[in-house]
């Protein structure tokens, strides 16, 4: 139990190591996808308190919202338009340091100032859905944010 507490209380990196392996638990008893994109945005978004934790899923030609934790979000995106379209379009995870610099960024709420956005890939390397956090500080996200969330997300299935 200390030990648990010391991580919880530790750096990004050990935070990540432990929300990786609840993750992993997680989805071992649960198959549904839609439950486990809600349990993982919550935790993440509670993990880190960022402004804005969710998924967007692939509808036809555009992304549709789906389970996230948060203020109000755009309920529908365009394929390759502002970072979440973008991910999809470029099948690779997007870190932005300002949105406001982002070509084409779609603002859902002024209070986002940085944005990661993660690509989820099927069986046969198609995109499914995306993954999306943004938060109310600047150059929030960095590559171990990157690397840990592209962990976690492959785990959905």
């Amino acid at each position: 139990m200390a030990e648990s507490l010391q991580i919880a209380k530790g750096g990004k990196e050990e935070k990540y190591a432990l929300l990786y392996s609840q993750v992993q638990s997680l989805v071992e008893v649960e198959n549904d996808t839609i439950a486990n994109m809600a349990n993982i945005a919550s935790m993440l978004h509670y993990t880190f308190n960022f402004w804005w934790t969710g998924f967007y899923r692939v509808c036809g030609d555009e992304l549709v919202l789906a389970p996230f934790q948060g203020p109000l979000a755009c309920s529908r995106i365009k394929y390759g338009r502002g970072v979440c379209g973008t991910a999809w379009k470029e099948r690779c995870t997007q870190v932005v340091p300002d949105v406001e610099l982002f070509p084409g960024h779609i603002a859902c709420s002024s209070e986002s100032k940085s944005e990661i956005v993660v690509p989820l890939f099927d069986a046969d390397g198609n995109v499914t859905a995306v993954l999306d956090i943004d938060s109310e500080k600047y150059a929030t996200f960095d590559e171990c944010d990157s690397a840990w969330l592209q962990k976690i997300v492959s785990l959905i299935r």
